[in-house]
C-alpha cells in the first residue's frame, strides 16, 4: 500500500485534480488531460474513452491520438434526460478488453469535460458489470480516489442497472 500511496501522491502533484487512478490501470479525468498527448504519454495511457465525444473542447479522435493510443468515443450529453445506459455495456466491455491486453500493462483513461459525471458514470457501470459491485460499492470505491458527481438522470440509470444485475431469479 505504500507504493500505491506514493503513486497517488505523484498523480496529485503532477496533474492536480485533473486525473485520478480509481481502479488499477483505470483513470478518470477531464478534457485538459485528454487534450494533452504528452500528459497521456507520461501516464502511460494506451486507451482513451471519451464520454463527451463530439462535444466542444472534447474533440478527441483516432487521428488526434495516433497509432499509440486506441480511442473509443461515446457521444453523451451531460443532461439528466440523456440515455447513457445504452453505452454502459459497450463501454464496460471496451474497458475490460483494453485492460486485458498487453499482459495487464494497458492503461485506460476515461474522460468527459470535467471528469465527474459522464466519465464517472461509465466507470461505475464498468465496476458493476465486470467486477460485480453494487452501485453503492462502486461509488465508494471510486470516491476513495476521486470526487465524482453523476447527474441525477445517470444515477437513476445506474440504479436500474444495479437492480438488473442483482435481481434474484
Amino acid at each position: 500500500t505504500t507504493g500505491k500511496k506514493r503513486k497517488h501522491v505523484f498523480l496529485i502533484l503532477e496533474f492536480g485534480d485533473h486525473v485520478d487512478e480509481v481502479w488499477p490501470n483505470l483513470f478518470i479525468g477531464d478534457m485538459s488531460v485528454a487534450n494533452d498527448r504528452y500528459s497521456l504519454w507520461k501516464l502511460g495511457i494506451t486507451h482513451v474513452v471519451n464520454a463527451a465525444h463530439g462535444q466542444m473542447n472534447c474533440q478527441g479522435s483516432h487521428d488526434f491520438y495516433g497509432s499509440t493510443v486506441d480511442y473509443y468515443g461515446v457521444p453523451a450529453d451531460d443532461s439528466p434526460s440523456f440515455d447513457l445506459s445504452r453505452y454502459f455495456f459497450p463501454s464496460a466491455d471496451y474497458i475490460q478488453s483494453a485492460l486485458d491486453r498487453a499482459g495487464g500493462k494497458s492503461r485506460v483513461f476515461v474522460h468527459c469535460a470535467v471528469g465527474v459525471s459522464r466519465s464517472a458514470s461509465l466507470v461505475l457501470a464498468y465496476l458493476m458489470i465486470h467486477h460485480h459491485h453494487t452501485l453503492l460499492e462502486a461509488i465508494n470505491k471510486v470516491k476513495e480516489r476521486r470526487w465524482i458527481f453523476p447527474n441525477r438522470g445517470f444515477l437513476k440509470q445506474l440504479r436500474a442497472l444495479d437492480m438488473k444485475l442483482h435481481e434474484t431469479s
